[in-house]
């Protein structure tokens, strides 16, 4: 492992304000942050029609292709690059495409259910989740996928009632013990982030742990 690579794990339910977080560090740090996404390692379901991957539960640990994550995260910790897979979410499918993804300094792992499989937990350094009420997560959601991925709003409501509440309850919530750090309120809280902050820093001056 390369000791001067510092990956750090960022989760919690959907709408939590993960982005938010990772946005900040990014912008405090130009240039000595990489980001993958858990998002991205959805499988790919060729064999099924549209209608068929939307009935899917994304929102249990088996949606993910937490293996191929895990090696990716591995050799970026060894300091080589990754073609990271692309995620269609208006298709509900992995795309054809890739993303080519170096090593920098700073690693974020990002996504709700990064916490539960112990040997992805176990590359992370530092792990955070960020804890935001339920309500709030549901409206950001619902702006999110009607927005920016082509859902509709019963389509939405139907997938946070069946699949993304109870999913959360049983694996989400209860990952949350495996956190180093909880941040209620994501990026705007800004006594833990002034704290994620200063940790960077003393990586990134070689100043130690």
């Amino acid at each position: 492992m390369d000791k001067d690579i510092l990956v750090l794990g960022i989760a919690g339910g959907t709408g939590s304000g993960k982005t938010t977080l990772m946005k900040n560090i990014i912008d405090r740090f130009p240039g000595e942050v990489t980001v993958i996404s858990h998002d991205n390692y959805y499988k790919r379901h060729d064999d099924l029609t549209y209608e068929q991957r939307c009935r899917l539960n994304y929102d249990e640990p088996a949606a993910f292709d937490t293996d191929l994550m895990i090696g990716h995260l591995d050799r970026l910790r060894r300091g080589e690059a990754i073609d990271c897979p692309v995620y269609d979410f208006t298709l509900h499918n992995r795309s054809s495409d890739t993303i080519r993804v170096e090593p920098k300094p700073v690693i974020i792992v990002e996504g709700i259910m990064i916490f539960v499989e112990p040997s992805l937990r176990a590359l992370m350094d530092i792990r955070i989740f960020v804890d935001t009420d339920a309500d709030v997560r549901l409206c950001r959601r619902i702006l999110r996928d009607v927005k920016k991925r082509g859902r509709t709003l019963e389509s939405v409501l139907r997938q946070y009632q069946d699949t993304v509440k109870p999913m959360h309850e049983q694996y989400v919530e209860p990952s949350k013990k495996f956190a180093d750090l909880v941040v209620p309120e994501g990026g705007k809280n800004l006594v833990a982030l002034d704290m994620i902050m200063s940790r960077i820093c003393r990586h990134l001056d070689g100043s130690g742990q």
